[in-house]
């Protein structure tokens, strides 16, 4: 599963999460960790208190993103239920429950109960950003747009911030991109806000095949939060894209350990397999199942699996299920991807065109869409396209090249 996109909690004593719980990036284990406890505390002494329930609710989320355990999942969901039951209806519950309903992929969910919580009180950005990030994902680019416009006008700052960088992303629009991911930077003072915003940084120079910006932007964040696993997947990712990969395969072993995300383990896998070893799909398929088990939901991740490694027949499965679900530009590829794999070009090519409509400059999406024109025989830019989005492109180590 990947992360969803910019935006999520950072937390740092119980002011903090009461005022602002989900307006900062997502935190690192320890933060959650001395977070939570004063919070369960004061929860014991005071069990009416509806919005410390619903705070407790977002940590438990945000546990289950950073860890790669959706068993939290299901304590969030008891925290932002107490919440509901003390106060029904407050705009704090709901605000959790769509953040909830977000982390395990239910976005027409997710952004009917944002609106719900907007309705009630619209002065809380919080909600935005939940709303935001699920339209994006609902493939409703103009409307997360104005939610993140409502969010960052409520509440600039590193969260509103890096949502408008994603936002900007999608429409080619790199340089506004760049430049909210910095006004971000500079607003952030958490060590867990500051590496959130480097290793995004170093994303975006990783997909225009900037290695060593982003590989000195990953440092930055390991600098500011040691702990901060995305960063150290981060490292492990570009030096597989340099070339050295033993070196990955060491690093991404170390990532796992510790975070065992089903994206993290594609690009391991992957990273073994060129090496000539065992890519330990066994590993990669458990954690798929654990994640059904908790109410997790991912079609994408297993449809761009199956594409590339596995049965191009079930990656159309898969892919036919996410975009029913959530039309995106990353599920669209997904579906044109598979359907080409399953040797039905002239049927994916219509997603591969919609999955380029935004302005995206994703060179694997343009890639895709260069191998299906190519497939049908007609000459477009696409190919040049590719070089001109990342001049190191190379259809090797798909998952790597996907944006987290």
């Amino acid at each position: 599963m990947r992360f969803l996109k910019r935006g999520g909690v950072a937390l740092a004593g119980i002011v903090a999460i009461t005022a602002a719980a989900m307006l900062l990036p997502r935190p690192s284990a320890d933060v959650t960790a001395v977070a939570s406890d004063p919070l369960q505390e004061r929860l014991r002494r005071l069990p009416g208190d509806h919005v410390g329930w619903a705070t407790l609710g977002s940590v438990y989320v945000d546990r289950a993103r950073l860890t790669g355990d959706p068993s939290w999942y299901g304590k969030a969901e008891q925290a932002v239920a107490t919440s509901l039951r003390v106060r029904p209806g407050n705009p704090a519950g709901l605000t959790g429950r769509a953040a909830l309903e977000a982390g395990r992929h239910e976005f027409t969910r997710a952004a009917a109960t944002a609106q719900q919580a907007i309705a009630v009180n619209p002065y809380g950005a919080v909600a935005y950003g939940v709303l935001a990030d699920s339209y994006h994902q609902l493939g409703r680019y103009a409307e997360a747009t104005e939610a993140i416009d409502d969010m960052m006008s409520l509440a600039p700052g590193v969260s509103s911030f890096t949502r408008a960088s994603y936002d900007a992303e999608l429409r080619g629009d790199l340089k506004t991109a760049r430049d909210m991911l910095e006004h971000a930077r500079r607003d952030a003072y958490q060590p867990a806000d500051v590496a959130f915003c480097e290793h995004y940084l170093g994303e975006l120079a990783l997909r225009q095949g900037r290695y060593d910006d982003a590989r000195a932007h990953y440092a930055k964040a390991l600098t500011a939060a040691p702990s901060f696993d995305p960063a150290h997947a981060g490292l492990a990712r570009v030096t597989a894209l340099s070339g050295d990969l033993e070196q990955a395969a060491s690093l991404y072993a170390a990532v796992t350990a510790r975070l065992p995300l089903t994206q993290t383990l594609v690009e391991q896998g992957e990273v073994l397999k060129a090496l000539g070893r065992d890519p330990g799909w066994t590993t990669l398929k458990a954690q798929r199942d654990l994640m059904r088990l908790n109410g997790v939901r991912d079609d994408l991740t297993w449809a761009e699996f199956e594409a590339d490694h596995g049965s191009p027949a079930a990656a159309v499965t898969y892919a036919r299920a996410e975009y029913a679900r959530n039309p995106n530009v990353v599920a669209a590829d997904a579906l044109a991807w598979a359907l080409h794999r399953a040797g039905r070009s002239a049927e994916a090519l219509p997603y591969a065109e919609e999955a380029t409509a935004t302005g995206w400059r994703n060179a694997l999406v343009m890639h895709h869409r260069a191998e299906i024109e190519q497939a049908l025989g007609r000459t477009t830019r696409s190919a040049s396209l590719v070089r001109a989005y990342n001049p190191r492109f190379t259809p090797a180590l798909p998952a790597l090249q996907r944006s987290s």
